[in-house]
Formats: C-alpha cells, structure tokens, sequence
C-alpha cells in the first residue's frame, strides 16, 4: 500500500461500518496520512479494537437505521473532531440469499433500513456541517450488484442501486457548495460482510470477475481515499468502478 504523507493533513473523516473491512481500511489509510477519523458502527467490542489499531480520535456504536441515533452521533463527532470533513458510508449488509419468489420480507426491509435509510440519514445529518463549511468529500459504497444485479440477492441488488440514484442527486444538489459526492462499486471483495452469504453465492460472484480473483479491502480503499482527498476536486454525482473488469460501464 503506498501511503501519501500528509494527504489527509488536517482533515476529518465519519466512517460507518468503520470497525471492520473496507470502513476500518480506510480508516488506516486516512489516519496513515495525517487524517483524524471517528469510527461508526454497530459492533462495540470490534470498535474498541479498531480504536486501537487506527488511533481514531472517537468511537460510536449505533445503529444507522435509526435516524435520530445518527443525529446525536453526527453532533458528538463533530465536537470530538472539531468539523468534519470526509464521510465514508461503508456501513452494510447482505440480506437474505434468495429468490425474488418467497423472499423474506422482514429482509428486504432490514436490508433497505440499513444500505438505504442509513446511508440518508447520516448523509442527512453530516452534509449540513459540510455546506457551512464550504467543503466536503462524502463516499458512498454502492456494489457492482447495484449496476449489473445478482440473481439470489435481490435486495442487496436493489439497495445498492439506490446509493447510485441517490449519489448523483445529491453530488448535483451540492455541486456549486464545495461539497463532492462520489459512489464506489466495488465487486466482491474480501470482507466480513462476506459471512453473511453461502460460499455457492461467492464463487458465483467471482467467476463473474474477469480477474479471476476477488478484490482486497486495500485496493478498494485506495479508490474511497481519492474520492475523499482534496485532489478529487472536479469529479462529482459519478461512480467509481473497482470490479476486476466486470462491469463495462
């Protein structure tokens, strides 16, 4: 991993999810370069741990399906942080693996809770503090899943095409606010999220990868930190494609 000295010098990132795979690798690298971050996520006990690998300066626990939760932890990082600078939405789960055709609805809704709702309210409650400063790199992990759909993860599918709708609205609300707002779509990649799924739905997902491999949180995370990095300056409301070759568009 190459580390750019002081890229993140005097910036301040929220990571969601940010105890654990992509979320804690971009805290390592933020933080390797001079960031100061607060990690987010449901699990305390793998915050604890990730506090002590990455130095993050605060810790939440909470769950990014409730709405006024995200409201009070968007407040006590800021004053933790002094602003915030960077939102990463790395926070998500996989639902169900089954057909559209008796698909459990309890799923469906917890998936969109989380992948969709989550993703709002912290958008939501953060990008307000972003305007009033008049800058802001705001990530939204979206998945290869969201463009192409994989077939036994319908709502996963759904969930995070809906991050790439709601990431070109809001990067062109905010265009002219100094606020950037920027989808990654990665394919599978190596994850905790991935104990969530059958190894049949994996191997299915990687023999969809011209590569012929899966991804490492590393190389995904180098895409996140120059989406959130000041030298992402002009490109905003896109997605940034890290699939191994899958998608063509």
């Amino acid at each position: 991993m190459t580390i750019y000295q002081g890229r993140f010098a005097g910036r301040t990132a929220v990571i969601t999810g940010g105890a654990s795979g992509l979320g804690l690798e971009a805290a390592r690298r933020i933080t390797a370069e001079g960031g100061k971050v607060a990690l987010w996520d449901l699990h305390a006990d793998a915050l604890s741990a990730a506090r002590a690998e990455t130095g993050a300066v605060h810790t939440i626990a909470l769950d990014i399906s409730d709405a006024d939760a995200v409201e009070k932890a968007a407040a006590e990082s800021r004053a933790a942080l002094g602003r915030i600078d960077i939102l990463v939405n790395s926070a998500g789960i996989t639902g169900a693996t089954h057909t559209v055709i008796g698909y459990p609805i309890d799923s469906w809704i917890k998936v969109f809770d989380v992948n969709v709702n989550g993703l709002f309210y912290c958008c939501r409650a953060i990008a307000p503090m972003m305007v009033e400063a008049g800058y802001g790199r705001i990530v939204n992990i979206s998945s290869v899943a969201g463009k192409e759909g994989n077939p036994n993860a319908s709502s996963y599918s759904a969930s995070k095409a809906a991050v790439l709708g709601f990431t070109k609205s809001l990067g062109k609300e905010l265009a002219t606010q100094g606020v950037i707002v920027n989808a990654v779509t990665p394919a599978t990649f190596e994850s905790p999220i991935l104990k969530q799924v059958p190894q049949s739905h994996i191997d299915y997902m990687k023999s969809r990868i011209p590569m012929g491999r899966l991804g490492r949180s590393e190389e995904i995370a180098a895409a996140v930190c120059w989406l959130a990095s000041e030298e992402c300056s002009f490109t905003t409301a896109s997605t940034l494609d890290t699939s191994g070759g899958r998608t063509t568009y």
